[in-house]
């Protein structure tokens, strides 16, 4: 019952967690502009001049933009970084422009790899509404420096083949074009590459163009594995317009053992709660190792310079306590999911671990947290010991019967005292909750 495309957590873990918070208003005082605040978060891994940059944003504001393709219904974790820095240099005063690329999603950035699998114009029209959605979530929409969303099949629509040949293409060179990181994989695979993908970044780079000429847009931000991407646009701009416009990319986010950072199994931790939801999100924060929650810290949350540097030595001197990983995950998914999703997910972690009223819980809140543990899905009134077994709780009936002798089983909250006991499913939404020593837990869904 586990939701598609999200992994399935190996541990739950009880936690006392601060007060619920939300974003702050302004950058972190103690930088002197936000260029120093995205460095010292760890945020700028490659970028074009680093002083002219850091005058830039210190200047007058300026407009800026970073591009998310619909190549899935929902966007994830990495892009959340970038959603994320959107945001923060917007809080400094500058103007994001959050592009939601309808006609670069119907191509597909090259990946290193294998040649992607082309969407039907209709689900790319569909996932660029949700993204856009998503991306609405992060920017404010107010005031002087309100964000705006843009779609590149506004501009790339109209235009025709040999326009597009002509006004663009002409400014492109093959042989740079051809040392791009994703394009050189490619060439050097069985599987090649297609005109359409070796084309993708010269789409990006009109994009870059279009932008600057509508909007004075002078800074594209994304991630470092886009850098060949990001720089074809500022190459097009200067070539085309004879200007100096600047790009800074976000490094890839990995866990201090090298692995891919948000990934399991080939699965993406999504930002969209009915692909993964809060408290499957809530517990994946959670289990952050203390190699890497300071570093998560700086990126996912808008917590000060100050409050980081005490989360950083707690981690030194109590890292028992797990602090920095129960501030991370509380501020992470109430930046996603919102102040009251965040204080159901942490009512419910609460109370499957004894600190709570089961009763009370949300009934979706708590379906989807038993779907994150072992469970099974039995009649009414299936006695305990085989609902134990079919959970996996234990591995025969005779072992079910000896746990529950022994005072070791407990539903619902409450102890079972004998072996005639059944599920009766008395928790709201109608599921039941089997716990077999102190932590060993199991949702059970009645059919």
């Amino acid at each position: 019952m586990r939701r598609a495309g999200c992994p399935r957590a190996d541990s739950l873990e009880r936690v006392s967690t601060p007060a619920l918070t939300t974003a702050p208003q302004a950058i972190d005082p103690t930088f002197e502009n936000v260029w120093d605040e995205l460095v010292w978060r760890g945020l700028v891994h490659v970028s074009t001049d680093q002083e002219a940059l850091r005058a830039l944003l210190a200047g007058d504001p300026i407009t800026y933009y970073c591009g998310f393709d619909p190549t899935a219904a929902s966007l994830h974790l990495g892009n959340l970084v970038q959603l994320l820095t959107l945001r923060r240099i917007q809080l400094a005063g500058h103007k994001p422009l959050g592009l939601v690329g309808g006609s670069t999603g119907l191509i597909g950035d090259p990946r290193p790899t294998a040649e992607r699998t082309l969407n039907t114009r209709e689900t790319v029209a569909e996932w660029v509404d949700r993204l856009r959605g998503q991306v609405e979530r992060y920017l404010s929409f107010e005031g002087d420096n309100a964000a705006r969303i843009v779609n590149n099949l506004d501009w790339t629509a109209p235009l025709s083949a040999i326009d597009f040949l002509r006004d663009i293409g002409k400014y492109f060179r093959v042989g740079t074009m051809l040392k791009k990181d994703a394009v050189a994989a490619r060439l050097n695979s069985d599987e090649g590459i297609s005109y359409t993908e070796f084309s993708y970044q010269i789409l990006q780079g009109m994009d870059y163009l279009e932008l600057y000429r509508q909007y004075d847009c002078v800074l594209q931000t994304g991630g470092s594995d886009q850098w060949g991407n990001l720089t074809s646009g500022t190459d097009l701009i200067r070539r085309a317009e004879g200007v100096s416009v600047h790009a800074i990319g976000t490094p890839l986010i990995t866990n201090s053992d090298g692995t891919k950072f948000g990934k399991s199994e080939g699965n993406a931790i999504w930002l969209d709660a009915e692909m993964c939801s809060p408290y499957r999100m809530y517990q994946f924060w959670l289990s952050t190792a203390d190699s890497d929650v300071i570093e998560r810290l700086k990126v996912f949350t808008f917590l000060s310079r100050a409050e980081i540097e005490e989360y950083a030595q707690l981690v030194e001197t109590e890292p028992f306590r797990r602090a920095a990983q129960k501030r991370l995950a509380l501020e992470v998914v109430a930046t996603v999911h919102g102040i009251e999703a965040t204080a159901a997910v942490i009512a419910a972690s609460e109370a499957l671990f004894g600190q709570g009223d089961l009763t009370t819980l949300d009934a979706g809140t708590l379906r989807t947290a038993l779907e994150e543990l072992p469970n099974a899905t039995v009649g009414a009134d299936t006695p305990v010991v085989e609902a134990l077994v079919a959970t996996g709780l234990v591995a025969s009936l005779s072992e079910a019967r000896r746990a529950i002798s022994q005072g070791g089983v407990t539903l619902d909250g409450a102890r079972v005292e004998d072996d005639s006991a059944t599920v009766r499913g008395t928790l709201p939404g109608g599921v039941s909750v089997l716990r077999r020593g102190k932590k060993t837990l199991a949702g059970v869904f009645l059919a």
